[in-house]
């Protein structure tokens, strides 16, 4: 089995050059690929940052000669009509050829609700609309003078002029059943994140199995890639505390249900969680062993692609250290092939 090891680019907590040069670095320490967050608005008011995720990915594909790189992930039904994320990967495709992938999802009330002008919809509609915003956007990478008739978009005589010499792979970010279902049934790929109750992931594979032979598709054609949160140092003291930025994350989803205001959500954060409770959603550890062993815990379950995502502010030092302590114990035991 051949495993792809790759880094997460927080924009909801780094500004677009520091971030540029921790994408640039990942490629230069070996990994195989940079995924980054695409936020309106980010978990912290007062210290969160909010770069465009298409225009810093522009940056780093002229910038980088090898990485995979993509949003993880991007909600293109409301802040974003599904032609405008076509025509903006088509771009992508074409300044980084082969190395592109777009990561979708139903999306969060913080990011869209403020800036679309609709009330936040509920999810059957969330999901609707991501199921023609995956169906116009291929119809315009294959086809020219596109005229599309959907129940919430719409499209006249549209033609996306750089397309894509192939197609460009399509990641479905599920916390939930019916989510992963449609990563089976149309995706080339599911995207989840880590520290939840295994039980979930079980249910979430199953479900994406489920929908790929639905539809009649090979369920092993179907990428799996998660979001592990680890925070690895040295000094174990501080990478526990380094996860405190990430308070919300802690959050229950009864705690944060329809939040959509940073200034809240942050102090919602900071009034309910401490260090240790940040933490419980990372692997926090001082011992490669340890950290490589807790990550095979989601290759076991049959992940294919690994995006590490660091909570700290010194990612250089997390990268460098990341990097020389634990991939290679990574690459010798799951057969991850080096960048």
């Amino acid at each position: 089995m051949t495993l792809r090891l790759g880094y997460k680019g927080s924009a909801e907590q780094f500004g677009p050059r520091e971030l540029l040069g921790f994408g640039r670095l990942a490629e230069e320490l070996g990994l195989d690929l940079v995924a980054v967050s695409d936020h309106f608005q980010p978990w912290r008011h007062s210290t969160g940052r909010a770069p465009h995720s298409l225009v810093w990915l522009g940056a780093l594909a002229a910038s980088t000669e090898r990485v995979w790189l993509g949003t993880s992930v991007l909600t293109p039904t409301l802040r974003y009509h599904p032609a405008v994320v076509a025509q903006a990967f088509g771009t992508l495709a074409a300044l980084a050829p082969g190395r592109v992938f777009l990561g979708l999802g139903t999306g969060e009330a913080m990011n869209e609700k403020p800036v679309s002008g609709l009330e936040w919809p509920a999810f059957r509609e969330r999901l609707d609309r991501l199921v023609e915003a995956i169906e116009l956007k291929r119809l315009l990478w294959a086809e020219e003078r596109v005229s599309y008739r959907g129940r919430y978009y719409r499209t006249e005589r549209a033609t996306v002029y750089e397309r894509p010499g192939h197609p460009v792979p399509l990641y479905v970010g599920a916390a939930g059943a019916q989510t992963a279902r449609l990563a089976g049934r149309l995706a080339d790929g599911l995207i989840c994140t880590s520290g939840k109750e295994r039980a979930l992931y079980g249910k979430l594979l199953g479900a994406v199995d489920e929908g790929a032979r639905g539809e009649g598709r090979d369920p092993a054609g179907i990428e799996r890639m998660i979001e592990i949160k680890v925070s690895y140092d040295h000094d174990l003291d501080a990478a526990r505390e380094a996860c405190r930025w990430w308070a919300a994350l802690s959050l229950s989803p009864e705690e944060k249900s329809g939040i959509d205001d940073p200034v809240e959500l942050e102090r919602l954060a900071d009034a309910n969680a401490n260090a240790g409770r940040a933490a419980d959603r990372f692997i926090v550890s001082a011992d490669p062993e340890e950290t490589a062993e807790r990550i095979g815990e989601y290759v076991a379950l049959g992940f294919t692609t690994l995006v590490f995502h660091a909570p700290g502010a010194d990612q250089e030092r997390f990268l460098r250290l990341f990097c020389a302590d634990v991939v290679p114990l990574l690459r010798e035991r799951y057969g991850a092939a080096g960048g």
